[in-house]
């Protein structure tokens, strides 16, 4: 007796038949479907933490970075976190039939714009475990399936989360095809993903630069590019030694692994002799190395020579460049020469240089006298975030479960004809 073993396009089409069922499912369905998926999380962290060890047992020996180490690792208290999330995102506003727009036309056809799901949501992705739960109760909250890629490290953990996930579906009265993973088809899964327009309405990638621009580069499919965090922040003239020293500090060391920690901060010169000792003292002391330019080595001890490649890092570790600019003209310059259009911040008590960097600045958040680390969708209220988006179509930013549907439009008549 032969045993028919499915392919990865199988596994999207799975995903394909099951959305036309998850896109019709009322609020209340959903919700109950994603605390459902939340009991399950909790119930199955034994399970989920052993594989996570193992998987980073793997990642260790096959020398794995410190970076993504760290994104891969769950314990218990990240294992109860994601659980809170889908909670959390159960909790929000149905993203499906809002009307957006409505009126009638000359003729008496009466039209509405309204809020629809994508159908099918793809996700590339490496060592991010939370990635799987995030997007995925994100996709059904917003009555999408899901097709997930989450990579070689963390293969075993995902594994026991789809399967936790896909249970409590079951046991909810939902398709569970809706949520599909193609991680078993190793790099062949990514690329049929990548190629799988007409099955995958849109696709997402989260990693590193080369991972996404790889997505972005070979796929078929709609992708919505989220990138590199080469973020800034500035120290104006004017700003307070406290709010730069706090707020640098906790952008940089907070989680240094992830996309919205400050990589460069740049001193305004008339700040430079007051700001630059003490701010640079108080990163060194929470572990971090700063690499500054000559004007940051004049001012603090044990600054480790910038070099030009510096400002193009994203060093996703215990490592900041520092330069000292002549003033927010320059400061504006290297952010457009450097950014990746991710996230910067301005420390400044100028409401006109405020203003003006949050008008100039050409990224996704632009903040003013706050940490970058507040870039991320449950700080935002999304409850999760599908990724951060740096492109300005079809979404810009954290992306939550609006930015998961699309629209379509709705024309109701009593037999009129065009004219």
């Amino acid at each position: 007796m032969s045993t028919i073993v499915d392919t990865a396009r199988d596994r999207m089409r799975s995903a394909k038949d099951a959305a036309r069922t998850v896109g019709l499912l009322s609020d209340a369905a959903k919700r109950d479907a994603l605390l459902a998926v939340a009991e399950a999380i909790g119930a199955c962290a034994d399970r989920i933490i052993a594989a996570n060890v193992d998987d980073l047992d793997h990642g260790r020996a096959n020398g794995l970075s410190t970076a993504l180490q760290d994104r891969l690792r769950l314990d218990a208290a990240r294992v109860a976190a994601l659980a809170d999330a889908v909670r959390d995102i159960a909790a929000l506003p149905d993203p499906v039939g809002r009307v957006l727009d409505e009126r009638t036309l000359p003729s008496g056809v009466r039209l509405q714009k309204v809020s629809v799901p994508f159908g099918v949501v793809g996700a590339i992705y490496e060592a991010r475990p939370n990635v799987t739960v995030d997007i995925t109760a994100l996709a059904l909250r917003s009555g999408n399936s899901v097709v997930l890629r989450g990579g070689s490290a963390a293969q075993r953990t995902n594994a026991v989360l789809v399967d936790a996930i896909r249970t409590a579906l079951d046991s909810a009265g939902i398709d569970a095809r809706a949520v599909q993973s193609v991680d078993d088809f190793g790099r062949d899964g990514a690329r049929e993903l990548m190629h799988a327009r007409g099955l995958v309405d849109v696709l997402v990638p989260r990693g590193s630069a080369q991972l996404i621009e790889t997505v972005v580069t070979e796929s078929s499919v709609p992708v919505i590019e989220t990138g590199a965090g080469i973020v800034h922040i500035v120290l104006d003239a004017s700003a307070p030694l406290e709010w730069a020293r706090d707020i640098v500090v906790n952008a940089k060391v907070q989680r240094p692994s992830v996309c919205n920690a400050v990589e460069t901060v740049l001193v305004h010169r008339d700040a430079a002799p007051r700001l630059v000792g003490p701010v640079v003292a108080a990163l060194q002391q929470a572990g971090v190395t700063v690499h500054g330019d000559e004007s940051v080595a004049s001012l603090a001890d044990d600054v480790v020579p910038a070099t030009d490649d510096d400002w193009a890092i994203e060093h996703l570790s215990l490592d900041l460049s520092m330069r000292v600019v002549d003033d927010l003209d320059g400061a504006l310059a290297h952010i457009r020469r450097y950014s990746t259009h991710h996230t910067e911040s301005i420390i400044t008590t100028d409401d006109a240089n405020a203003e003006r960097f949050l008008a100039e600045v050409d990224s996704a958040v632009v903040m003013a006298n706050a940490s970058t680390r507040f870039t991320d969708g449950g700080e935002f209220g999304f409850g999760a975030e599908v990724g951060i988006s740096t492109q300005k179509l079809h979404a810009r930013g954290p992306m939550g479960l609006a930015e998961l549907t699309s629209t379509k439009w709705l024309a109701r008549g009593a037999g009129q004809v065009r004219a």
